[in-house]
């Protein structure tokens, strides 16, 4: 018997194909991974004058941080003489800063950072991982700078938190330029000051080494140069050296992509959503497979942010609240106080704590998209509400053999009741006894009183008589 066999029902064979099939492609492509990876290796070990190019464009976050540790330690153990990464990115997370500068210093290859393309930046986040680079070059029509410290949310931090962790930055930034060898007060000014430069003028300052109009003109402006590293000074070669570029893996990509808080938190919601209409609707699974999917990636996205556990728990309670009101039915009560922990959850999740960071990254889920889901969610709470209390006090069909539809109806003698007889009612021939001893001849009407088993207790009608189509009479 196989696992699937023990935990999914036969008659979900389709999702049983699924998920053999699901696992079969994650097998195939981490095997494809690796070896990907181990020809990469021993095709490097046999070129060491190799120049790897690194791309960080976007905002620093967890994702690119891992991203850049892991490129930088390829190279490294690849064999590479020189990694070069190009940079364009508004800001992002002060802690993840912290870790890419760790890197680049403790990185036995040179770096080079080279922010490009023409209009590329290297604002906040980025002017520290210029500046941490052992040769720091721009293209023309850039800028460096406005690294001020800020919240999460995009707000200016309380006075002594601010300046606790301005001055801790200042030093940071401090302590790079001390190591490269750049002028330090024209960095500082970039926390203290928010000042940002151009390439002309960064290059006047010394805070860069030198602009590039293309990567032609930055290999040849290296060749030959000596250049620093933690393994120390190395002479650069460029000419005929050949140049690789490190791109994400897939599963790199994906978390990227998960690691927005409007993403994340809309896979959360849809999810959610799915899994209540797999419970009203008790289909074949597929709903509840696809929501518990979507919940899990949202999930997923959510460990890459700096969010707030009291966001996350305000998640998982929406969704808790959400399953007992389709299973305890509580006539609206918990789906409203689940659609309110889905809208503060989302609302909370990011940014809204004012955690530092540097300037650059998504200050958390967009409003409209807050907006849009509360409305969404709202709606189908009144209609399901609407529908248990319709389900609960609404009349609906009545079978004309019910005791409801029986009694009081009249019914015509077919058989004389002495008390016993026979009746006619709505068409169907009934055994009939008078409750009190009485007679009615045939063709005669007598009202129902009650229903005993197959037999009808009746009494004499003193009513006007009303034939139905049936061939009983109302």
């Amino acid at each position: 018997m196989s696992v699937f066999s023990i935990f999914l029902p036969h008659r979900i064979v389709p999702i049983r194909i699924f998920l053999v099939a699901l696992l079969a492609a994650f097998s195939g492509f981490f095997v494809f991974c690796g070896q990907q990876k181990a020809l990469a290796s021993a095709a490097k070990e046999s070129d060491k004058g190799a120049i790897l190019i690194v791309e960080l464009d976007g905002a620093i976050d967890v994702v690119s941080a891992r991203y850049l540790n892991r490129a930088i330690n390829d190279a490294n153990e690849s064999g590479y003489a020189l990694i070069v990464i190009e940079l364009n990115t508004p800001g992002g997370l002060l802690d993840q800063t912290r870790l890419m500068v760790g890197d680049i210093l403790a990185s036995g290859i040179p770096v080079v950072v080279y922010v490009a393309p023409d209009g590329a930046q290297a604002a906040s986040a980025g002017t520290f991982i210029g500046a941490a680079a052992s040769w720091l070059v721009m293209a023309p029509s850039t800028n460096i700078g406005a690294a001020a410290v800020i919240g999460s949310g995009g707000e200016e931090l309380p006075e002594t938190l601010g300046k606790k962790v301005t001055e801790d930055t200042a030093a940071l930034m401090r302590s790079i330029a001390t190591k490269r060898g750049r002028p330090i007060q024209p960095l500082e000014d970039t926390v203290l000051q928010a000042k940002s430069y151009s390439a002309e003028e960064a290059l006047q300052l010394g805070v860069i080494d030198d602009i590039a109009y293309s990567y032609s003109d930055l290999l040849n402006a290296l060749d030959g140069k000596v250049i620093e590293g933690a393994s120390g000074p190395s002479e650069v070669i460029t000419e005929g050296a050949s140049v690789d570029r490190h791109s994400m893996n897939f599963i790199e990509r994906i978390l990227g992509f998960l690691a927005n808080p409007d993403v994340a938190y809309l896979l959360i919601s849809l999810g959610t959503i799915a899994i209540i209409a797999e419970i009203y609707i008790a289909g074949f699974g597929i709903a509840g497979l696809l929501g518990a999917t979507a919940i899990t990636a949202g999930f997923a996205g959510v460990g890459h942010l700096p969010f707030s556990w009291a966001g996350v728990g305000l998640l998982a309670a929406s969704i808790i609240l959400f399953v007992l009101e389709f299973q305890v039915e509580g006539m609206g009560i918990f789906g409203a106080a689940g659609g309110v922990a889905l809208i503060l959850g989302g609302l909370f999740l990011v940014g809204f704590f004012g955690t530092s960071e540097l300037f650059g990254t998504s200050p958390g889920v967009s409003r409209w998209i807050l907006i849009g889901v509360g409305a969404s969610v709202g709606i189908l709470v009144i209609l399901f509400a609407r529908e248990m209390h319709k389900s609960t006090h609404d009349v609906g069909y009545t079978s004309p053999y019910s005791d409801r539809a029986l009694v009081g109806a009249l019914a015509e003698v077919r058989k004389t009741l002495d008390p016993k007889g026979e009746v006619l009612l709505s068409g169907e021939r009934w055994e009939a006894e008078f409750l009190i001893k009485n007679f009615a001849e045939v063709g005669e009407h007598v009202r129902v009183i009650r229903r005993k088993g197959n037999c009808l207790l009746v009494e004499r009608c003193v009513e006007p008589e009303r034939s139905d189509s049936s061939g009983g009479v109302t």
